[in-house]
């Protein structure tokens, strides 16, 4: 028997506008467990591999189990969002969602008119009953409480402030946490001083358990108003103390979601499967590995269940997400900011590019096709508001969407973390599993060595001598992780750095030129400096790099003459360093600047003659006795 269908419509007047709103609303996980909807649990399809992001998912309620498929969810952000689910146990055989954000006027009032409906059909006669009770009382009232919240959190969110952290669902802390809290807290006032401490605990009793299982540093500076690195050292220093747990999370490099939580690096490894993107791919430690934090369970224990799996603000990089049948299509507008999207169907390879840009002479439309055919090579440029037309050209149904190519920049990534001294500091033995590689994106490549260093041993002795060297290796340690670098090894004399930014790089190492001369140090130092993609590896139960970045900065370091410094031809071109060379440079005094003098040089293991730069920075005594060299060929 096919029961009639039930429709439920509520409207509400909310002050926020959509934008603001949209966070919150499509918020589907927290929003389920708001309103009431038990935990969900997924279970494998029965008869059929699932396409196109369904999943088949069961919860209980009242002690009876419902199971469900459920359509990937249609949005257009930040107007719309819904899915339908089709049942196969319980007393609901079919529902659809639909929430819709409509801009109101000013002369209307201002704000934003939302629209919630829900279509239920019932599959048995007790859901004849339960549909009316449940949905249109109980969850009724729920889902007015639910967005009136949303309305206040966004009404008071700060530009940049992320809005997971707004709600609050605090639970109590373990037994004895916060006796434990207090003391922790207390040791690392005494040791950090930091300012935004009070604000971390603060997180950690007040926030809701789906924010504290993937703490994101960055997340937190951006709405404290505080400076990224602060936060993030105080969370690897909260570690340390106890107070906080270490994690590393690998991403999707397609859906941008978390596939697996490592607690140590050396659990990473460097293939990886995404069921929702049907791919494999390579771990890398420029976008693919995040370092996140949960409280450790002696201070909190935090209970994280999926109340949704499939919402908006699961892959918020998202813009649109629509299911077309096969052979037909649809038309939606679009709000888009600047930048840079792409087009692609879930089942299909290859993507479409698209630039929005605010130039009035930009298209007011854009059709999107899937089609067995590729996708156009030309990249499309469009207006901010264009009408979007998605064609689908092929027998199946498929999942178009239009995603924004940039990541978040509130992801602290592997890369950036393990350049970070006080990473290598606290945490010395994080290094990954022997044998595993992993591509950590480009990095700034520093080797230091010292001038004359064996003929200082042989004038003032042994202990003298070597007492200068650690000097100068404390100041090397300061500049360096000053400038958000760090120091991988010391060889000898030397020392092996690494930074994010080149210009840090040449900073730093300036500043140690510097601060060995305003010490009347006799140590001259050498450097070579090179930027370029190396591999992460494990050597000496350490983490390190290596490739031919790291040959061709070694190598180079050898060039250096000492009180100059040698760049490679790719760590002069970078925009910042060309900026540090003309002036911003900080040489002060009488004119001092800089001299950026080019020559041609072979490098052993290198084909052909390479394009270096040597760097001196004039007039001042940084020079001592050292000349420049004209353009020559040398072989190191």
């Amino acid at each position: 028997m096919r029961y009639p269908e039930f429709h439920y419509r509520w409207e509400w007047q909310l002050s926020s506008s959509a934008e603001a709103l949209w966070p919150y609303v499509s918020d589907t996980d927290r929003f389920n467990r708001a309103t009431g909807v038990p935990a969900l649990h997924s279970s494998a399809a029965k008869d059929r591999p699932l396409v196109n992001a369904r999943r088949h998912l069961r919860l209980t309620r009242l002690g009876v189990s419902i199971e469900w498929e459920e359509e990937p969810f249609e949005w257009v952000r930040p107007q719309r969002f819904g899915v339908n689910r089709h049942y196969v146990s319980g007393p609901v055989a079919e529902m659809r969602v639909l929430g819709e954000l409509f801009p109101r006027t000013a002369s209307e009032g201002g704000g934003t008119t939302l629209v919630y409906q829900v279509w239920a059909r019932p599959r048995t006669p007790f859901g004849m009953i339960a549909i009316p009770g449940q949905i249109g009382i109980l969850s009724a009232r729920r889902f007015a409480t639910a967005f009136r919240q949303c309305d206040r959190l966004a009404a008071k969110a700060r530009p940049g402030s992320t809005p997971a952290l707004d709600w609050g669902d605090p639970r109590p802390v373990s037994p004895g946490g916060e006796a434990r809290l207090a003391d922790i807290q207390a040791r690392l006032l005494a040791k950090s001083g930091s300012e935004w401490l009070p604000h971390l605990v603060d997180v950690i009793r007040r926030a809701d358990d789906l924010t504290l299982a993937h703490i994101r540093p960055y997340a937190l500076a951006d709405a404290w108003g505080a400076a990224r690195r602060d936060v993030l050292e105080l969370c690897l220093q909260a570690t340390r103390a106890g107070l906080v747990d270490m994690q590393w999370d690998l991403l999707c490099p397609l859906c941008r979601g978390t596939k697996v939580t490592a607690s140590t690096l050396s659990q990473i490894e460097s293939q990886v499967h995404c069921e929702v993107c049907h791919i494999d791919f390579t771990v890398n430690f420029d976008r693919a590995v995040e370092i996140t934090f949960r409280p450790n369970p002696a201070i909190r224990v935090i209970d994280v269940q999926p109340y949704c799996v499939g919402g908006p603000q699961v892959t918020p990089h998202i813009m649109v997400q629509q299911l077309l049948p096969g052979h037909s299509h649809r038309t939606i507008d679009v709000m888009l900011e600047a930048g840079r999207y792409r087009a692609r169907a879930l089942e299909l390879r290859g993507a479409q590019f698209v630039t929005a840009t605010p130039d009035a002479l930009s298209s007011a439309q854009l059709t999107v096709r899937a089609s067995a055919d590729d996708w156009p090579n030309a990249e499309s440029s469009v207006g901010l508001h264009p009408r979007l037309e998605l064609v689908n050209d092929t027998d199946a149904e498929q999942l178009i969407l239009l995603e924004r190519m940039a990541w978040s920049d509130q992801a602290a990534t592997a890369a950036e973390v393990t350049t970070l001294q006080t990473f290598r500091d606290l945490f010395s033995r994080e290094a990954l599993r022997p044998g595993e590689q992993i591509a950590v994106g480009s990095l700034t490549v520093v080797f230091t060595d010292l001038r004359g260093s064996t003929q200082l041993y042989q004038q003032i002795g042994d202990a003298p001598a070597f007492g200068r060297v650690m000097d100068h290796f404390a100041v090397l340690r300061q500049a360096i992780e000053h400038e958000e670098g760090t120091i991988v090894k010391t060889i000898g004399d030397a020392v092996m750095a690494v930074f994010r930014r080149p210009v840090s790089a040449i900073r730093a190492m300036a500043a140690a030129q510097d601060a060995l001369i305003k010490d009347a140090s006799p140590l001259v130092l050498k450097v070579g400096v090179h930027h370029g993609p190396c591999i992460a590896v494990t050597q000496n139960d350490r983490l390190d790099y290596f490739g031919t970045t790291v040959n061709v900065a070694a190598r180079i370091q050898n060039l250096s003459h000492g009180g100059d410094m040698v760049l490679s031809d790719a760590t002069h071109q970078d925009r910042e360093v060309m900026t540090w060379l003309a002036g911003d440079n900080g040489a002060g005094g009488d004119g001092a600047g800089v001299t950026a003098e080019p020559f041609e040089a072979e490098l052993r293991g290198i084909d052909g003659s390479v394009r270096l730069w040597r760097i001196v920075r004039v007039p001042g005594p940084q020079t001592r006795g050292t000349t420049m060299q004209p353009a020559s060929q040398a072989i190191v």
